[in-house]
Protein backbone atom coordinates (compact mmCIF):
# COMPACT_ATOMS: atom_id res chain seq x y z
CA UNK A 1 0.00 0.00 0.00
CA UNK A 2 2.87 2.33 0.86
CA UNK A 3 4.51 1.46 -2.37
CA UNK A 4 1.34 1.87 -4.08
CA UNK A 5 1.19 5.58 -2.30
CA UNK A 6 4.49 6.57 -3.69
CA UNK A 7 3.51 5.99 -6.71
CA UNK A 8 0.52 7.72 -7.04
CA UNK A 9 2.51 11.07 -5.72
CA UNK A 10 5.28 10.45 -8.46
CA UNK A 11 2.07 10.47 -10.93
CA UNK A 12 0.75 13.74 -9.63
CA UNK A 13 4.50 15.46 -10.16
CA UNK A 14 4.68 14.04 -13.56
CA UNK A 15 1.05 15.39 -14.26
CA UNK A 16 2.46 18.74 -13.16
CA UNK A 17 5.72 18.68 -15.35
CA UNK A 18 2.90 17.97 -18.07
CA UNK A 19 0.83 21.26 -17.39
CA UNK A 20 3.85 23.30 -17.04
CA UNK A 21 4.77 21.79 -20.68
CA UNK A 22 1.35 22.84 -21.66
CA UNK A 23 1.63 26.15 -20.20
CA UNK A 24 4.84 26.85 -22.03
CA UNK A 25 3.87 25.84 -25.66
CA UNK A 26 0.64 28.03 -24.54
CA UNK A 27 2.84 31.48 -23.86
CA UNK A 28 4.79 30.94 -27.21
CA UNK A 29 1.67 30.35 -29.08
CA UNK A 30 0.28 33.35 -27.49
CA UNK A 31 3.02 35.91 -28.32
CA UNK A 32 3.20 34.40 -31.80
CA UNK A 33 -0.22 35.18 -32.38
CA UNK A 34 0.02 39.09 -30.52
CA UNK A 35 3.24 40.15 -32.88
CA UNK A 36 1.89 38.41 -36.12
CA UNK A 37 -1.82 39.14 -35.71
CA UNK A 38 -2.45 35.08 -36.35
CA UNK A 39 -6.14 34.62 -35.04
CA UNK A 40 -5.68 31.13 -35.62
CA UNK A 41 -2.94 30.50 -33.56
CA UNK A 42 -4.86 32.41 -30.98
CA UNK A 43 -7.68 30.16 -31.33
CA UNK A 44 -6.02 27.66 -30.71
CA UNK A 45 -4.42 28.95 -27.23
CA UNK A 46 -7.66 29.81 -25.94
CA UNK A 47 -8.91 26.40 -26.90
CA UNK A 48 -6.20 24.48 -25.31
CA UNK A 49 -6.34 26.12 -22.67
CA UNK A 50 -9.34 23.72 -21.73
CA UNK A 51 -7.04 20.80 -21.35
CA UNK A 52 -4.88 22.85 -18.77
CA UNK A 53 -7.96 23.80 -16.87
CA UNK A 54 -8.97 19.77 -16.92
CA UNK A 55 -5.54 18.61 -15.81
CA UNK A 56 -5.57 20.84 -13.09
CA UNK A 57 -8.71 19.82 -11.61
CA UNK A 58 -8.05 16.42 -12.27
CA UNK A 59 -4.59 16.71 -10.05
CA UNK A 60 -6.60 18.38 -7.41
CA UNK A 61 -9.35 15.63 -7.57
CA UNK A 62 -6.67 12.76 -6.89
CA UNK A 63 -4.45 14.82 -4.47
CA UNK A 64 -7.64 15.44 -2.52
CA UNK A 65 -8.41 11.50 -2.87
CA UNK A 66 -4.89 10.90 -1.42
CA UNK A 67 -5.54 12.98 2.00
CA UNK A 68 -9.07 11.34 2.19
CA UNK A 69 -7.64 7.76 1.87
CA UNK A 70 -3.52 8.00 3.38
CA UNK A 71 -3.78 10.89 5.82
CA UNK A 72 -0.12 11.59 4.96
CA UNK A 73 2.20 13.54 7.30
CA UNK A 74 5.59 15.39 6.94
CA UNK A 75 7.44 15.72 3.51
CA UNK A 76 4.38 13.09 2.13
CA UNK A 77 1.90 15.91 3.40
CA UNK A 78 4.22 18.52 1.90
CA UNK A 79 4.04 17.11 -1.15
CA UNK A 80 0.12 16.71 -1.64
CA UNK A 81 -0.35 20.01 -0.28
CA UNK A 82 2.69 22.00 -2.66
CA UNK A 83 1.24 20.00 -5.86
CA UNK A 84 -2.57 21.14 -5.34
CA UNK A 85 -1.18 24.74 -5.31
CA UNK A 86 1.03 24.38 -7.51
CA UNK A 87 -1.42 23.19 -10.12
CA UNK A 88 -3.44 26.15 -9.05
CA UNK A 89 -0.38 28.64 -10.12
CA UNK A 90 -0.12 26.81 -13.69
CA UNK A 91 -3.33 26.92 -14.31
CA UNK A 92 -3.22 31.02 -13.92
CA UNK A 93 -0.28 31.10 -16.50
CA UNK A 94 -2.32 29.07 -18.56
CA UNK A 95 -4.90 31.83 -18.38
CA UNK A 96 -2.77 34.64 -18.40
CA UNK A 97 -1.84 33.11 -21.78
CA UNK A 98 -4.84 32.61 -22.98
CA UNK A 99 -5.51 36.11 -22.37
CA UNK A 100 -2.62 37.41 -24.31
CA UNK A 101 -4.35 35.10 -27.34
CA UNK A 102 -8.11 36.49 -26.65
CA UNK A 103 -6.38 40.38 -27.30
CA UNK A 104 -4.66 39.64 -30.71
CA UNK A 105 -7.90 38.04 -31.50
CA UNK A 106 -10.01 40.83 -30.79
CA UNK A 107 -7.99 43.58 -32.47
CA UNK A 108 -7.44 41.06 -35.62
CA UNK A 109 -6.52 41.75 -38.44
CA UNK A 110 -4.92 44.71 -36.91
CA UNK A 111 -1.79 44.20 -34.81
CA UNK A 112 -2.92 44.77 -31.13
CA UNK A 113 0.99 46.32 -30.08
CA UNK A 114 2.05 49.21 -32.30
CA UNK A 115 5.18 48.73 -34.46
CA UNK A 116 7.34 50.32 -31.89
CA UNK A 117 6.77 47.95 -28.88
CA UNK A 118 7.34 44.82 -30.62
CA UNK A 119 10.40 44.38 -29.94
CA UNK A 120 9.46 44.76 -26.18
CA UNK A 121 6.93 42.54 -26.20
CA UNK A 122 9.10 39.66 -28.15
CA UNK A 123 11.46 40.26 -25.15
CA UNK A 124 8.55 39.59 -22.95
CA UNK A 125 7.44 36.67 -24.66
CA UNK A 126 10.86 35.14 -24.70
CA UNK A 127 12.02 35.71 -20.94
CA UNK A 128 8.20 34.05 -20.17
CA UNK A 129 9.07 31.25 -22.24
CA UNK A 130 12.60 31.07 -20.55
CA UNK A 131 10.87 30.93 -17.33
CA UNK A 132 8.26 28.59 -17.81
CA UNK A 133 10.95 25.66 -19.06
CA UNK A 134 12.79 26.91 -15.40
CA UNK A 135 9.74 26.01 -13.65
CA UNK A 136 9.65 22.74 -15.64
CA UNK A 137 12.73 21.70 -14.79
CA UNK A 138 12.56 22.82 -11.16
CA UNK A 139 9.43 20.62 -10.71
CA UNK A 140 11.59 17.37 -12.14
CA UNK A 141 14.26 17.89 -10.08
CA UNK A 142 13.87 19.73 -7.30
CA UNK A 143 16.66 21.38 -7.68
CA UNK A 144 16.55 24.74 -5.11
CA UNK A 145 19.38 27.18 -6.66
CA UNK A 146 17.76 26.56 -9.87
CA UNK A 147 14.41 27.33 -8.37
CA UNK A 148 15.64 30.68 -6.82
CA UNK A 149 17.72 31.60 -10.18
CA UNK A 150 13.56 31.89 -11.32
CA UNK A 151 12.91 35.19 -9.47
CA UNK A 152 16.00 36.24 -11.11
CA UNK A 153 14.57 35.65 -14.35
CA UNK A 154 11.46 37.20 -13.22
CA UNK A 155 13.56 40.37 -12.67
CA UNK A 156 13.83 40.83 -16.21
CA UNK A 157 10.05 40.67 -16.49
CA UNK A 158 9.23 42.87 -13.88
CA UNK A 159 12.22 45.87 -15.38
CA UNK A 160 10.76 45.48 -18.93
CA UNK A 161 6.68 45.81 -17.54
CA UNK A 162 8.11 49.29 -15.60
CA UNK A 163 9.85 50.15 -18.70
CA UNK A 164 6.19 50.00 -20.49
CA UNK A 165 4.68 51.71 -17.94
CA UNK A 166 7.05 54.78 -18.27
CA UNK A 167 6.04 54.64 -22.10
CA UNK A 168 2.70 55.25 -21.55
CA UNK A 169 3.11 57.52 -18.59
CA UNK A 170 5.35 59.81 -20.53
CA UNK A 171 2.50 62.02 -22.28
CA UNK A 172 3.92 60.96 -26.02
CA UNK A 173 1.72 58.62 -26.57
CA UNK A 174 0.27 58.29 -30.11
CA UNK A 175 -1.31 55.29 -30.45
CA UNK A 176 -5.00 55.94 -29.01
CA UNK A 177 -6.58 55.13 -25.56
CA UNK A 178 -7.70 51.41 -26.88
CA UNK A 179 -3.92 50.82 -27.93
CA UNK A 180 -2.83 52.41 -24.30
CA UNK A 181 -5.44 49.93 -22.31
CA UNK A 182 -4.21 46.89 -24.76
CA UNK A 183 -0.52 47.64 -23.79
CA UNK A 184 -0.92 48.05 -20.43
CA UNK A 185 -3.20 44.88 -19.86
CA UNK A 186 -0.52 42.85 -22.22
CA UNK A 187 2.32 44.07 -19.95
CA UNK A 188 0.49 43.27 -16.83
CA UNK A 189 -0.58 39.58 -18.29
CA UNK A 190 3.28 39.07 -18.81
CA UNK A 191 4.59 39.62 -15.22
CA UNK A 192 1.93 38.36 -13.61
CA UNK A 193 2.70 35.24 -15.55
CA UNK A 194 6.72 35.71 -14.07
CA UNK A 195 5.09 36.01 -10.45
CA UNK A 196 3.39 33.25 -11.01
CA UNK A 197 6.49 31.37 -11.91
CA UNK A 198 8.12 32.60 -8.94
CA UNK A 199 5.48 31.26 -6.72
CA UNK A 200 5.77 27.92 -8.15
CA UNK A 201 9.64 27.66 -7.91
CA UNK A 202 8.99 28.81 -3.75
CA UNK A 203 6.27 25.99 -3.40
CA UNK A 204 9.09 23.70 -4.77
CA UNK A 205 11.43 24.97 -1.58
CA UNK A 206 8.59 24.50 0.66
CA UNK A 207 8.46 20.98 -0.46
CA UNK A 208 12.17 20.02 -0.05
CA UNK A 209 12.80 22.02 2.75
CA UNK A 210 9.46 22.65 4.87
CA UNK A 211 10.33 25.77 5.35
CA UNK A 212 6.59 27.46 5.77
CA UNK A 213 7.76 30.98 4.57
CA UNK A 214 8.60 29.77 1.21
CA UNK A 215 4.87 29.23 0.43
CA UNK A 216 4.00 32.66 0.68
CA UNK A 217 2.44 33.47 -3.03
CA UNK A 218 4.50 36.59 -4.72
CA UNK A 219 3.17 39.33 -4.68
CA UNK A 220 -0.79 39.38 -5.92
CA UNK A 221 -0.03 36.41 -7.75
CA UNK A 222 -3.66 34.94 -5.96
CA UNK A 223 -5.75 36.98 -7.83
CA UNK A 224 -6.30 36.63 -11.66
Amino acid sequence: MRQIFHDELEQVATDLVSIAELVSTAIRQATTALLEADVQLADRVIEQDRAIDLRRNDIDARSIDLLARQAPVASDLRTVVASMRMSGDLERMGDLARHVAQIARMRYPEHAVPEDLSETFERMGGIAGRIIDHVVAVITSRDLAAARDIEQIDDELDALHREMFTTLAEGSWQHGTTSAVDVALLSRYFERFGDHAVTVARRVVFLVTGETGSMEPHEDTERR
